[in-house]
């Protein structure tokens, strides 16, 4: 298992320990700082459910479907929530409590209400923003490539790319981020950098002390932007609706693309009630920092295995070029999602070797009893290893060979639905893993329409996993585009 400080306890044992303060801080850094889990090793294999402890606090790690089932699918949020140690560091910018944060009751509430948002009537209009947003990175690509094979990083490019659709979809609003400087942008940027880095000093665990250094000053001011620039957009739309009232507001956006803020905006629970300015910041907030890190890198890792099997990114062109021989534009629509059959296959493969989010946690709020028929503790905090499960040859034969055809649906209707789960499974799934996994499959296409891309040799490629699977120094590809369609 991943970390030195993950040690095999017997359920109960030493919870009357009271380790010291330091203990406790290095066991997070240890945390933060452990290799991806060594899958395939003989005692990996033969232990699906280990115990540790971080601090005061007892952890359950959880690698097999099976011992994984009862914190997937309870019925109730109440049950699991985010553990707050480790939420409260990792998102301090994150305002109020949206879907990633909060429990109970709220989050049941709030999942209910924002269910609407990610309905396929809303979903279909992004098709075109999702295409749009993948010519503009193309045309970049293009100019960098023009004298000939180029290498490029493909989480750069595809980290800005997502985020230009994000805040068209979420906003309405066009910052052109691809092409020049954007301020919001950057400051999304820069927070998932100095999240994913501050867990790897000790001072950084006590806020008052991180809020002293560069790195604590420098996240206080890019938060300050992007709340600033959520609230301000927010609060104009709110005001235009409270003026205009609700039929006279929406009826100019009928047959037009409703934004994530206006579905937001006019949602109401069970009593007739909105969400607040805040509860929609909160959600727009997670769902921009959220959504384009996670898509970016499914969408690099995908790209990088299949110019590692060109056999495979030549058959998954083929079934582009023939679903798109036809047409006059080289367009993606909601429709030709289900006709990539084969394409798709390398994508879930990709996401299964790769998984964007390697590891989530839940913390039980009661004690909960396993199908073995053992008990985990109220307080304990599950850590349900996605790359674990992903990886472990007792679930996946071979699970370090790229193998699309484990995904072809005659062989894939034997496995257990919770031996794959990139976007999680259960009542505190990802709400917006249709929408993911749209733009996975636009801009794979696209790219594959346009281009080849190939590894590059010079560049050493190591898995780095941060809040989501990330490489060392950047996943650079050689890029070679294909000649345009006459």
């Amino acid at each position: 298992a991943p970390g030195s400080f993950r040690i095999s306890l017997p359920f109960g044992a030493g919870r009357s320990a009271k380790p010291w303060l330091l203990p406790m801080l290095t066991s997070h850094i240890e945390l933060a700082r452990s290799s991806l889990p060594r899958s395939g090793s003989a005692k990996t294999a033969r232990r699906s459910i280990q115990c540790f402890w971080v601090g005061e606090i007892s952890h359950l790690q959880e690698k097999l479907p099976r011992g994984c089932l009862t914190g997937f699918t309870q019925s109730s949020g109440r049950l699991f929530l985010c553990p707050p140690e480790m939420m409260n560091l990792l998102f301090l910018f994150l305002p109020g409590d949206g879907l990633l944060l909060s429990g109970g009751k709220k989050w049941a509430r709030h999942r209910r209400m924002l269910t609407p948002a990610f309905h396929f009537d809303i979903l279909k209009p992004y098709m075109k923003i999702f295409n749009q947003s993948t010519d503009i990175m193309h045309a970049k690509w293009r100019r960098l490539t023009a004298a000939g094979p180029t290498s490029i990083d493909m989480f750069e490019h595809i980290s800005l790319m997502t985020l230009d659709s994000l805040q068209k979809c979420v906003f309405s609003y066009n910052s052109n981020c691809q092409e020049k400087p954007s301020e919001y942008i950057a400051s999304i940027l820069l927070l998932s950098s100095l999240v994913a880095r501050r867990p790897y000093s000790l001072h950084n665990y006590i806020d008052w002390i991180y809020y002293l250094t560069s790195d604590g000053r420098r996240f206080r001011h890019a938060c300050d932007i992007v709340h600033r620039f959520t609230a301000d957009v927010i609060q104009k739309r709110r005001m235009t609706l409270s003026n205009l009232g609700q039929d006279a507001w929406l009826k100019p956006k009928q047959g037009k693309t409703k934004d994530f803020i206006d579905v937001l905006l006019i949602a109401k629970d069970e009593e007739g009630c909105h969400l607040s300015d805040e509860d929609i910041a909160a959600e727009v907030d997670t769902f921009m920092f959220e959504g384009h890190d996670t898509t970016a890198s499914g969408l690099s890792w995908v790209l990088y295995n299949l110019a590692q099997h060109p056999h495979y990114q030549d058959q998954c062109r083929e079934e582009i070029q023939e679903l798109l021989h036809d047409r006059d534009i080289e367009e993606i629509e909601w429709e030709d999602l289900s006709q990539m059959p084969f394409t798709t296959m390398c994508i879930k493969e990709s996401l299964r070797l790769h998984p964007a989010v390697t590891e989530i946690s839940r913390h039980c709020t009661e004690d909960v009893k396993m199908p073995n028929g053992q008990v985990i503790p109220k307080g304990v905090v599950c850590l349900i290893s996605i790359y674990g499960t992903h990886h472990n040859p007792a679930v996946w034969p071979e699970p370090e060979v790229y193998n699309p055809h484990r995904f072809d649906p005659a062989a894939s209707k034997q496995q257990s639905p919770l031996a794959f789960v990139p976007f999680s499974a259960g009542p505190r799934n990802c709400i917006g893993q249709t929408f993911a996994m749209a733009e996975l499959k636009v801009t794979l296409a696209l790219t594959l329409l346009r281009f080849v891309v190939r590894l590059d040799k010079s560049q050493t490629v190591r898995r780095k996993p941060e809040l989501i699977l990330r490489a060392e120094n950047g996943l650079w590809l050689q890029v070679e585009p294909l000649p345009a369609k006459p």
